[in-house]
């Protein structure tokens, strides 16, 4: 007999952590290989957890609506049983709580040990090892929160874990000037007094927003807005963004559509639309600028030799999801045109897979879908740019003939791109977007699909 932990798997480059949905089983239960415990959710897609062994559920560690980081054990399951355990309540998980300190201020006494490295942190619960998420770090690092600062913040996640609350918390006070801790050191041991622990902004706010004037309607947000809002957030707090706007002449593209797009469909049992056409050209300019496909790790520039794009697709609910079409490059447009429309498809009917949301390295948002000219788009992390098409629409255009220039109706359409300015200049920025502008302004008419 053995105890196998089931831990919160990895779920995409970007995804640090999970929110436990529903659980399936419960202590006691018997449970198959694969069979299915639980289901969670990110901020890009709803999934689930199969088991990974076969066995009886020992004990469950989490609750529903717990928000768990990747790689933590979730549940155990007792291998080799012959009968199955007697039920026990679910396990009181560490949830994420305000910690209600004294009102003189915490010390934290830092005990450094010469025949170890690691580093605890003791407070008067014990002691505590000090586990710092990429994304903590992330915002540390850009505003300058230096280690020893970032020790002597108290955390209230997961055993004392700083989350991007509590440090977004201490950026805010130092800011506008709040006390902060402060770190003296003595021959054997170095002792940080904490900064007292702020009340709940967020929690705060919204009891001030109580009473409204007028005639309101308050509806909250649900799970999936809230997890896009985070994204979008941390997306802005980690990459500084740089958009830039140019525009395509597309008559030759919409023509050659408009053409070819009753016998595509006869012939091939889908649709074509704009979008595996925008992709097609991304694809060719992504080969000649390579550095638009990668992301930044710490000081490392991770250059993508796959070329992943995602398509940001809008939901009857009205939220926002990116399905990635996995080796964009290796496609021709009658492959293109199936990815994009059964990944759309898939998405509208909520039957995307966690591996369908997965691996991105460029961004596609057709904004001109609802109407709009032009968009400002916000990079989806850890990619480095995001690019935006706008409707397309007819407008009088001097263009140059043999016989010298003359005005003509043609199909217009503007496209812009955010950019990571970390990684990405003016000038490759600039320079990208025009090459994509012109591989569409050249697309040839008389081309077979």
């Amino acid at each position: 007999m053995a105890i196998v932990d089931l831990v919160m798997p990895k779920l995409g480059e970007s995804i640090m952590e999970a929110t436990v949905l529903k659980w399936h089983k419960k202590p006691g239960d018997s449970v198959q290989m694969d069979e299915t415990i639980l289901e969670i959710a990110t901020d890009k897609v709803d999934s689930e957890v199969p088991s990974t062994a076969a066995g009886v559920i020992e004990e469950i560690l989490f609750n529903v609506n717990d928000v768990v980081p990747i790689g933590t054990t979730i549940a155990r399951i007792r291998t080799g049983a012959d009968e199955p355990v007697v039920s026990s309540p679910v396990a009181s998980a560490p949830v994420q709580e305000t910690v209600n300190m004294p009102a003189q201020e915490a010390v934290v006494v830092e005990t450094i040990s010469p025949q170890t490295s690691n580093i605890k942190l003791q407070t008067s619960n014990g002691n505590i090892n000090r586990f710092y998420s990429p994304l903590v770090l992330n915002i540390a690092a850009s505003e300058g929160v230096s280690m020893t600062e970032l020790e002597a913040i108290p955390g209230t996640g997961n055993e004392g874990r700083v989350t991007k609350k509590d440090i977004l918390q201490y950026v805010g006070g130092r800011k506008s000037g709040g006390q902060q801790p402060e770190a003296r050191s003595t021959s054997s041991e170095m002792v940080i007094p904490l900064a007292k622990v702020q009340p709940d902004q967020s929690a705060s706010s919204s009891q001030q927003l109580t009473t409204y004037t007028g005639n309101v309607e308050i509806i909250e947000m649900d799970r999936m807005r809230k997890l896009i809002a985070d994204h979008m957030v941390r997306s802005k707090q980690t990459s500084p963004h740089v958009t830039s706007f140019t525009e395509a002449d597309v008559t030759n593209l919409v023509q050659w559509r408009d053409k070819v797009k009753k016998e595509f469909e006869k012939r091939e049992g889908t649709k074509i639309t704009f979008t595996p056409l925008f992709i097609e050209a991304i694809v060719r300019c992504i080969k000649k600028f390579p550095l638009i496909n990668c992301s930044l790790d710490g000081n490392n520039i991770i250059i993508k030799k796959d070329i992943n794009i995602g398509m940001a697709t809008a939901l009857p609910s009205g939220n926002l999801i990116v399905p990635v079409i996995k080796n964009a490059d290796q496609l021709n447009m009658v492959g293109l045109a199936k990815q994009v429309n059964n990944l759309a498809d898939a998405a509208r009917n909520g039957k995307l897979k966690v591996d369908d949301t997965q691996g991105g390295t460029f961004t596609l948002t057709n904004v001109g879908t609802f109407g709009s000219l032009m968009g400002t788009p916000i990079i989806n992390q850890p990619q480095v740019a995001i690019m935006a098409v706008g409707a397309i629409k007819k407008r009088p255009v001097v263009i140059e003939t043999p016989a010298g220039d003359s005005i003509a109706i043609r199909h217009m359409m503007y496209l812009s791109m955010s950019y990571d300015h970390r990684i990405v200049d003016g000038s490759l920025g600039a320079t990208f977007l025009t090459a994509v502008a012109k591989e569409l302004e050249n697309f040839n008419p008389e081309r077979e699909f």
